[in-house]
């Protein structure tokens, strides 16, 4: 009897450490795929945007992605512009930092080579361009962060900081950088 429980016991453990590392650290499922969820969600990835200087989009080390900071691109490859509590409103600010997500995401998806990839994100570092008296920049950045959750669930949680700047290069809304783990 005691050998019939030793042997239950590990592969009851198994099973427990299979189960928690599927789920714990994102390893993607057929239910679970990010690119699955993008076609459910019925969104289309940019074309990943091209650095305006000495950089590249995104930088692999080992199983870290380290993505540029990126702005929002309208759809005539235009920026939009201007300072958030002046020209720009909060909502529109926020749609600006989802727009930045999913360039975040073209970028992501052509180093990693799938978004399925993705096991979780570590960190999302959004700049906003506000007036002084803007308080509210953690909901400007909501818009970045809300669409990696929605498109990747808990993998997509992540530690952020969300500051204001007194500008921004091209006197963009929102620029928004972030780091990855991928497999």
């Amino acid at each position: 009897m005691n050998d019939i429980d030793r042997r239950t016991v590990f592969v009851a453990g198994l099973a427990a450490t299979s189960l928690i590392s599927n789920t714990c650290f994102g390893a993607p499922t057929a239910a679970g795929s990010p690119e699955a969820r993008l076609r459910e969600l019925g969104i289309e990835l940019p074309k990943a945007a091209a650095p305006v200087a000495n950089y590249v989009p995104a930088a692999r080390l080992g199983n870290l992605i380290f993505l540029a900071g990126a702005g929002p691109l309208n759809p005539d490859g235009s920026r939009p512009e201007g300072k958030v509590g002046r020209d720009v409103t909060l909502e529109q600010a926020n749609q600006h930092a989802r727009n930045v997500g999913l360039q975040l995401l073209a970028a992501l998806r052509e180093a990693a080579g799938s978004l399925d990839k993705v096991v979780r994100f570590g960190r999302v570092f959004g700049m906003v361009n506000a007036v002084p008296e803007f308080t509210d920049h953690p909901k400007v950045i909501n818009g970045c962060s809300d669409l990696f959750v929605e498109v990747f669930g808990d993998r997509g949680r992540h530690a952020r900081c969300a500051v204001g700047m007194g500008s921004l290069p091209f006197n963009m809304t929102v620029e928004i950088e972030a780091v990855v783990e991928v497999t």
